[in-house]
């Protein structure tokens, strides 16, 4: 029945023999009929090839050769042909769960390397060995405040990804947290609501920068008052910003995460994807994850090893830092051989010449009759349009154009449907922008 599992019917019976049943059905009896499956609605088996056919006419439905102007938290950067070449050395061919160091050298000191750079990038003093992705490392930040503070009253800026905050209300949906949300003005975040809503109850205060618009924003003000009630400030960022930006570090963030598949990770049809987590050394204990430090071995070797390891697997479930417990090993891999290849100079210039040709697409965007682009708040390669008709429909029409126009924001913003956020990249040409906005003029006529 199932060919993928080596028993015979003879090994069944042998197996449910042992442990004195007399059936499968007997095994499972215990299981409430209104709990067991009616039906799977499995298909007839295939064969390798034919499943490959398969998939392959799946995938030529997909419109091919779209030029991408869509952010939103994943962005289509250049990954140097270096990356997979050395992400694929025989070198980090080690056990991807390093519980034996003497095994995992490998795995073990890009870890280390990758936590190294992601302080070196946020200024914050300690990060993990990476998390799921950017949205599961918020929500860990917020469940890290908790632990921190002893309190459950967590603010969050509206200008935070709404794909993010929707995430951290579903982990948290059977959990003591109340959520307050306060509302952006003029594209920042508004300083007279947080304060209105900070108090000694509050365990943190949750930002953005750049925010989900696409605004920068130094929090600074914000981050020292929340301090002074004896709240966390936890900040999402966006690390290619960082190459210009001012740090998290730098404005008195105590948590930073961060979604990494801007680093060197392709966008994959959305996954997988990596999240980067950094916070002040007297709160490491209560980081989820694991975290890896450089030692010595017995012959004065440099070596690494799991220096901290506040997982489920060793902890009752209760009491663990994380329940998640992934960290996606080989993206993390892919983001500090990223890192290290363009080095401190390269990120820089990286994010000037974003912050460039998105200056470039907006002062050509703001051109067409009709379209007003927001400019009450700077900006770093991402910015928000309004358009006279609804942008859903603009952005369905610009797919026959050639081009993925950007991220209509009707769907998370009641009353901002004539509203969309375009993204500009350094892949970004300049006929690519230009014939852009060509399309968009005509999809408007």
């Amino acid at each position: 029945m199932f060919p993928y599992i080596p028993n015979t019917d003879e090994n069944i019976k042998d197996m449910l023999k042992a442990i004195g049943v007399p059936s499968i059905d007997a095994l499972f009896e215990d299981i409430k009929l209104r709990h067991k499956p009616r039906s799977f609605n499995i298909p007839e088996g295939k064969s390798e090839f034919e499943v490959i056919e398969h998939i392959k006419r799946l995938a030529s439905k997909n419109v091919a050769g779209l030029i991408p102007f869509i952010g939103g938290g994943y962005y289509d950067h250049y990954v140097p042909s270096a990356v997979m070449a050395l992400a694929s050395r025989g070198e980090f061919y080690t056990a991807y769960t390093p519980y034996q160091p003497e095994c995992s050298q490998g795995t073990l000191q890009a870890l280390f390397e990758f936590q190294s750079a992601i302080c070196a990038l946020t200024e914050m003093e300690v990060a993990n060995a990476s998390l799921y992705d950017g949205g599961t490392a918020l929500y860990e930040a917020v469940m890290m405040a908790g632990r921190i503070t002893g309190r459950d009253k967590v603010i969050m800026d509206g200008g935070v990804s709404p794909i993010y905050r929707k995430m951290i209300r579903t982990y948290t949906s059977n959990l003591h947290y109340e959520f307050r949300e306060t509302p952006v003005v003029h594209g920042q975040s508004s300083r007279e609501e947080i304060e209105k809503l900070l108090d000694e109850k509050t365990a943190a205060v949750i930002l953005q920068n750049p925010n989900f618009f696409g605004t920068i924003d130094d929090h600074a003000d914000v981050i020292e008052k929340a301090r002074h009630l004896g709240a966390l400030a936890i900040e999402s960022v966006y690390p290619i910003s960082l190459g210009i930006l001012k740090t998290p570090g730098a404005m008195g963030a105590d948590i930073v995460t961060g979604e990494g598949q801007s680093l060197g990770i392709p966008l994959n049809f959305g996954g997988p994807y990596l999240g980067f987590m950094a916070t002040r050394k007297k709160y490491i204990r209560k980081m989820p994850g694991r975290i890896v430090g450089e030692t010595t071995d017995r012959n004065g070797q440099r070596c690494f090893v799991n220096t901290l390891q506040a997982r489920e697997q060793h902890i009752r479930r209760e009491k663990a830092n994380s329940n998640i417990c992934t960290n996606v090993a080989l993206c993390a891999l892919q983001s500090v051989i990223y890192m290290s290849l363009l080095g401190k100079q390269g990120l820089k210039g990286l994010a000037q010449l974003n912050l460039d040709k998105a200056e470039f697409a907006r002062r050509e965007i703001e051109k067409i009759e009709g379209v007003e682009v927001k400019r009450s708040s700077p900006t770093f390669n991402e910015f928000t349009v309004y358009l006279p008709v609804d942008a859903s429909i603009v952005a369905e029409a610009m797919i026959h154009k050639g081009f993925a126009a950007g991220f209509p924001l009707g769907r998370y913003y009641k009353g901002m449907e004539q509203y969309m956020i375009v993204a500009v990249t350094e892949k970004r040409t300049k006929e690519e922008i230009l014939g852009y906005v060509k399309a968009l003029k005509e999809v408007l006529a």
